[in-house]
């Protein structure tokens, strides 16, 4: 670790109170990085819990929250949120990124932080999900001693990624993409600041413009600005900013979709939820979203091979085989021409008749099997291919179900009958219905002729 780093890290000279991103180190910073809140009145969307009588602003002008996990999507405003806090606290600050951080320096951090306790040390951690759990482990003893206020910082699901003790010490907040009318404002802002932003290159822009750029960058302030910053600087001083020179921003534009996160799971849930509510326009969506960025074909062909049996089932049997055949088309052909193939059976899918009979039927099995546990398998059943099994009665009385009428013979095939195929009226699934109403009539009568032996 260099001298420069050091004296960052402990905190030592005037600045060291305040957040990085309030400094002024040389060479260029971005745009994003000057544009930064100074303070909590800074900070763009999160109305939620930024109100004026939400709890977390009533926590920082008291000077009295404890230790905070932001969750939301990249550039929602986490670190700005962090940094804003600190400024206004006059806390001792300093920041570290669990992608890059190790043990050994997350143990100096520590102990910086107990040598300042009447600076109310603050340790922010970019990424938090990505420390294991003895990283996290770590930090335990002094979050419970107040040695330092923890911000965590993650972009995944902390129920799934920050270790349960860890977690239950801090207060968690939902953060949410920012709206495009907060976005568009920033924008605007950040074109004419003299101080930070662009406002020396004396650029303009319609409103509409912002809108449009704000629009694309999916809630993502952080895009947004280094989106505003480059075009600005593309063109010369003095110009406008109009409709087509966002056009070349577009072409190159890649939505926000990581399959390693949240988004990634929500836009599947949306994916399968439309479909299920058969509604194709939706579902079709969703699938040029998650397409757009650069999921896998094969898990959303998966997907719909789990949708066909789990949502449609009985009552389009076509749904399974095209499912299948869709999964086997991605792997033959792969992308783009497969994107036909996946929307030609979501559109299928979402719009046929529904039955989740099925699912329900296994369900109450498994149930069944935790509630009464498991029956035994009736004599006449057992298999009797050898002669040990015959001489232990194996088959004995098993009633050769093509010898009766319509190949029914009132036999029970479970030591004790249970029902757990309800079907529905939908779809093909009707015809099964009035089967199976048939088919028990003649198990009837066939019960009055022949007798079947008794379970062991």
């Amino acid at each position: 670790m260099s001298r420069t780093e050091q004296s960052d890290l402990f905190g030592q000279g005037p600045e060291a109170a305040q957040p990085a991103a309030s400094k002024s180190p040389g060479g260029h910073r971005p745009l994003a990085a000057r544009m930064r809140p100074q303070n909590l009145s800074e900070v763009i969307g999160q109305e939620h819990i930024l109100g004026e009588q939400g709890l977390l602003p009533r926590l920082v002008r008291t000077n009295t929250f404890g230790s905070l996990i932001f969750y939301g999507p990249p550039g929602c405003g986490k670190t700005s949120l962090a940094e804003a806090i600190a400024a206004e606290t006059n806390s001792a600050f300093q920041r570290i990124n669990a992608v890059l951080s190790n043990v050994a320096e997350l143990r100096d951090v520590l102990r910086w932080a107990r040598s300042r306790p009447e600076q109310l040390p603050i340790l922010f951690i970019d990424e938090i999900h990505r420390f294991n759990k003895s990283q996290q482990d770590l930090l335990l003893p002094d979050v419970e001693a107040g040695h330092i206020r923890l911000i965590g910082a993650t972009t995944h699901n902390p129920g799934f990624y920050i270790n349960p003790p860890l977690l239950s010490r801090s207060h968690l907040f939902r953060l949410e993409p920012v709206s495009e009318e907060r976005m568009a404002e920033l924008l605007e802002k950040a074109l004419n600041d003299d101080d930070r932003g662009l406002g020396a290159r004396d650029m303009r822009a319609e409103p509409e413009v912002l809108r449009q750029l704000a629009r694309m960058s999916d809630g993502d302030l952080r895009r947004a600005l280094n989106a505003l910053e480059t075009l600005a600087l593309s063109l010369s001083q003095g110009s406008e900013l109009k409709e087509s020179d966002l056009e070349a921003f577009a072409k190159e534009r890649h939505i926000r979709y990581d399959a390693n996160e949240d988004e990634h799971y929500d836009t599947a849930s949306a994916f399968i939820k439309s479909m299920r509510g058969s509604d194709p326009d939706a579902a079709l969506y969703w699938l040029g979203k998650m397409l757009k960025g650069g999921e896998d074909p094969r898990f959303i062909a998966r997907r719909l091979v789990i949708f066909a049996s789990e949502d449609v089932g009985l009552a389009d049997p076509r749904a399974l085989p095209l499912a299948v055949a869709t999964f086997q088309a991605c792997d033959l052909v792969g992308l783009p021409e497969c994107q036909l193939n996946l929307a030609h059976c979501v559109t299928f899918l979402a719009t046929t008749v529904k039955s989740n009979s099925t699912t329900e039927a296994i369900g109450r099995v498994f149930k069944s099997i935790e509630r009464d546990g498991l029956q035994g398998i009736p004599l006449w059943l057992r298999d009797a291919h050898t002669k040990t099994n015959k001489s232990l009665g194996h088959g004995d009385g098993y009633l050769y179900s093509h010898e009766f009428p319509e190949g029914v013979s009132g036999q029970d095939y479970m030591t004790e009958p249970k029902s757990f195929y309800q079907p529905k009226s939908s779809g093909a699934e009707e015809r099964i219905r009035e089967r199976l109403k048939h088919l028990k009539e003649l198990k009837k009568k066939a019960k009055n002729r022949q007798t079947p032996p008794k379970s062991q």
